[in-house]
């Protein structure tokens, strides 16, 4: 009855979602049904969801807007335009995949996805008229790289949100998203575009436009690599020196400075001196893209406040720790159960955000009943919400249009990048808790 419920209860949200409800709705809605079917007694249902969106929401909120912030900033001043153009520059024609998927993954740290997307298309067919290279061959590694800093790599929103639900530790967990990461777009950029030569492209007139829109003035070349790098190196150095033999002070300032917090602070502080002095941005130009920043992430903020009243239904029912131990008998570590669970949703519902948020919901009782690493879970359920995007997703239908293309060559191209991406990912998942446990 219980796994029953369940299953109705998110067939209810894929339905919903199908139907083009808000997910923070359908959420809610989806939690109520639940509730109701797990005999939750009725006093008691609104305050779980209520207490499920605020435990969610409350730990990731200002990591996520923070990371907003300098994301806009990084895109407004024109950082990551000089990432692309250094990183093209220094490996040359011959090496164009590699230096895009490159370039996807460093802009993709610090840029949510579909800010990321739309900003780097214009570049990508930019460079597509000089070099008379395919467009799809061009772009795949890019916008690997994106998808993979998107569904691997705090502080982007779903594994953000994903780390407090597990009780994760951010700064292990970005370290481990950069192994599992970097092999994974190997394969599914560089390595996988090479046979996307034969794909022929339409590209919009409009970015013509957009490529000769920008007057002005871009930062230098160490400042925008600082600044877009600047809080994976604080809080992987953090995290590193948390293992150190230091003195009780200095363990205590590193631990301040390394909370994702301070050094999303810090990092927009620099940034908007290193960036905005050298783009010629005003203070009052560098808030309007604040709050530009805000009203972009407010859904997905949403989202994740949704996801947390689904979970909390599940804890005030009883019904976590009797699915942990049914899923914990079935015949498959963990870690590949989480990514299945995300795997599932993804293709049911189609955002990488719901199906992370919704598998880590559904998981954290097999962490405690299994004691599988919590880091590695993030990533493996990561790993499985970017798994076969295809029509019931908005980024499948914005590769489509963006690069002039057919069904049949979206599926070939873009499916099946995001496809390798999942699947190699759960595979460096699998290695490096191998790795991991043999240590």
């Amino acid at each position: 009855m219980i796994l029953f419920s369940i299953v109705a209860a998110l067939l209810v949200l894929i339905v919903l979602v199908t139907l083009r409800a808000p997910p923070f709705l359908a959420f809610v809605i989806a939690a109520l049904f639940a509730a109701l079917l797990l005999g939750v007694p009725l006093a008691r249902i609104p305050g779980a969801i209520e207490k499920g969106i605020g435990d969610t929401i409350g730990p990731v909120v200002i990591t996520i807007v923070l990371g907003a912030f300098l994301g806009k900033l990084i895109a407004d001043s024109g950082a990551a335009q000089r990432i692309a153009d250094t990183l093209i520059g220094l490996c040359g024609p011959s090496r164009l995949p590699i230096a895009m998927a490159a370039t996807g993954f460093l802009v993709g740290i610090p840029l949510f996805y579909n800010v990321g997307f739309v900003l780097m298309v214009p570049l990508i067919f930019s460079i597509v008229r000089r070099a008379g290279l395919p467009a799809v061959h061009v772009g795949i590694p890019l916008l690997a790289g994106l998808s993979i800093a998107h569904g691997f790599l705090p502080p982007h929103p779903s594994p953000t949100a994903v780390v407090a639900q597990l009780n994760a530790d951010l700064g292990v967990t970005l370290i481990y998203g950069l192994m599992v990461g970097i092999p994974t777009l190997a394969i599914a950029g560089p390595l996988f575009a090479m046979t996307l030569k034969g794909i022929a492209t339409t590209a919009s007139p409009l970015f013509d436009a957009a490529t000769a829109a920008r007057e002005r003035a871009l930062p230098g070349a160490f400042a925008s690599f600082a600044c877009a790098l600047l809080p994976v190196v604080l809080i992987a150095g953090a995290t590193a020196l948390h293992y150190a033999p230091l003195a009780p002070a200095t363990a205590a300032a590193i631990g301040f400075i390394g909370n994702p917090t301070i050094v999303l602070l810090l990092s927009i502080a620099v940034g908007m001196v290193a960036l905005g002095r050298s783009a010629g941005l005003s203070r009052a130009e560098i808030m309007d893209g604040f709050g530009v920043a805000i009203r972009d992430i407010a859904p997905i903020l949403l989202i994740i406040a949704g996801a947390g009243a689904l979970k909390q239904v599940l804890v005030e029912s009883g019904a976590d720790k009797t699915l942990a131990a049914q899923l914990a008998q079935l015949p498959l570590p963990p870690l590949a159960l989480g990514w299945l669970l995300a795997c599932v949703i993804r293709i049911a519902v189609g955002s990488a955000t719901v199906a992370g948020l919704s598998a880590g919901g559904l998981i954290q009782p097999v962490i405690v009943a299994t004691g599988a690493d919590a880091n590695l879970m993030v990533l493996a359920i990561g790993a499985g919400s970017l798994m076969c995007s295809h029509v019931n997703d908005s980024g499948f239908w914005m590769f489509k249009e963006y690069f002039g293309l057919s069904l049949r060559d979206t599926f070939r191209s873009w499916s099946m990048m995001e496809t390798l991406v999942g699947v190699f990912g759960l595979v460096f998942v699998l290695s490096l808790d191998a790795v991991l446990r043999a240590v």
